[in-house]
């Protein structure tokens, strides 16, 4: 009988766990857990994208085989800016692979290549002198007007890289930018890293 009695006195303490400090700890558990999740779907959907780097047009930021990931909510609030790297498709076409270059002229600005150097608005480039003379200029031989929302690109390895200067990519159009490279990662050369 007396054994009868505390098993059933444990029985009883076990049921009387359930407090409402511990309902309420459980609840501040699942709340965070469910907000972890909706946080990593968000950065999912904007980071999500990933595109590797075919290459050595952007050599030595970024090194062919890299993976970079691609922030594409950025654009959705500004516009692309000098010295930024994007991911786009050339003239929009989807059967072709993501490029990758340095944006080095925004709209309402002219370009053009002459005995190498790239000249904007009819000056030579900021930091223009930080890479080799171009062989080719392509079809910034003649100046080009950049209009509302046209970007000049070209990769920093500028004499191993088919940018603006080609007739099949010209100007990037904005709705044609998937978004800013902001990390790369990969064996081999360059490591890892931010994307500058």
């Amino acid at each position: 009988m007396f054994r009868r009695k505390r098993y059933h006195s444990m029985f009883h303490e076990k049921k009387q766990i359930v407090t409402p400090e511990l309902l309420r700890e459980v609840f501040s558990w699942l709340f965070y857990t469910v907000l972890a999740a909706f946080v990593a779907f968000v950065l999912v959907i904007a980071f999500g994208k990933q595109v590797k780097v075919i290459g050595d047009s952007m050599e030595e930021a970024l090194y062919n085989g890299k993976t970079v990931l691609v922030d594409r909510i950025i654009y959705k609030f500004m516009a692309p800016s000098r010295g930024d790297v994007i991911v786009f498709l050339p003239n929009g076409n989807e059967k072709s692979h993501f490029y990758v270059k340095r944006v080095v002229a925004v709209p309402g600005e002219t370009v053009q290549i002459k005995d190498g150097v790239l000249y904007i608005d009819g000056e030579p480039a900021p930091n223009d002198g930080e890479y080799d003379k171009m062989e080719e200029a392509g079809i910034a031989e003649n100046e080009i007007s950049l209009g509302s929302g046209e970007f000049f690109v070209l990769g920093d390895n500028r004499n191993s890289s088919e940018d603006s200067r080609s007739a099949n990519i010209g100007v990037v159009k904005s709705s044609t930018i998937e978004g800013k490279a902001w990390f790369f990662f990969g064996k081999g050369e360059g490591g890892s890293g931010f994307v500058n």
